[in-house]
């Protein structure tokens, strides 16, 4: 580690303590106070302290939303687990858990269909992300500027006709997600294969992670697999309100079909 980045992290746990001034800083880290002038703008401009009217500095919010971020992240598999048995109990059918991480979205949970013809994939891999209907979830809820940056960086992989062939295709799709608030894959990873899937909110009401349901076509008409939405977004719904600790996640107003 380097030893700006070490003595970035060292004021952290200062400030933790309680608001601090400048030369208590450099103190602390045994610095001349522009050094520490350095580091404190440095976090500051990532949202991690902030500069009271006192001139004294203090943890930022954007911290205590990254550290909400990250409980939330280790819990929800555990708590979306037995919706995800109770959904697939309900109707059969294959249903995923999955998350955006470190510029991947991957599969954390999966139940299995009861039906012998089944969609395969499996824990811990990454998804199809210009296809998959959770990819298409996560992303979509990510900040405009974000989103572009990312849509411009993929491969477009023609897995079947029906996948998505470029970033401005990707982008509109993305777009609709946001505003309709559930996602879909008729058969653009595998042709056979069809998923819907539905975001599930934080207490901020942004998207942590994504519930999907998958049936292959012979087992599942599209329109009928359509017809599970309302059941697969009350589940998902009901993850993030678990998640929010029983407080319902305020999101943005959104068109639902």
């Amino acid at each position: 580690m380097s030893q700006s980045v070490d003595r970035a992290l060292s004021i952290l746990p200062l400030l933790a303590e309680g608001p601090a001034d400048l030369g208590h800083v450099a103190g602390h880290l045994d610095v001349h106070k522009s050094t520490a002038l350095r580091l404190l703008r440095t976090l500051r401009d990532h949202g991690l302290v902030y500069r009271q009217d006192d001139q004294c500095y203090r943890l930022g919010s954007r911290l205590f939303a990254l550290a909400q971020g990250a409980m939330e992240q280790l819990d929800v598999r555990e708590i979306a687990h037995p919706h995800l048995v109770a959904l697939n109990d309900w109707i059969g059918h294959t249903v995923h858990l999955a998350v955006h991480e470190e510029g991947e979205v991957i599969y954390i949970d999966k139940i299995e269909s009861r039906y012998p013809v089944r969609m395969y994939s499996r824990i811990g891999r990454p998804v199809a992300i210009t296809v998959a209907a959770v990819a298409k979830l996560l992303l979509a809820d990510l900040p405009e500027a974000e989103r572009t940056a990312l849509a411009e960086k993929l491969d477009y992989p023609m897995y079947t006709p029906r996948s998505t062939p470029d970033a401005a295709t990707f982008l509109k799709e993305l777009a609709t997600v946001r505003e309709q608030g559930w996602a879909a894959d008729l058969g653009g990873h595998q042709e056979t294969i069809n998923c819907i899937g539905a975001p599930i909110r934080g207490a901020d009401g942004r998207v942590i992670a994504a519930m999907s349901v998958s049936a292959p076509a012979a087992v599942l008409p599209q329109r009928e697999l359509l017809g599970l939405l309302p059941l697969l977004r009350a589940a998902a719904e009901a993850v993030g309100l678990d998640c929010a600790g029983g407080t319902h996640p305020q999101k943005e107003e959104r068109h639902t079909p």
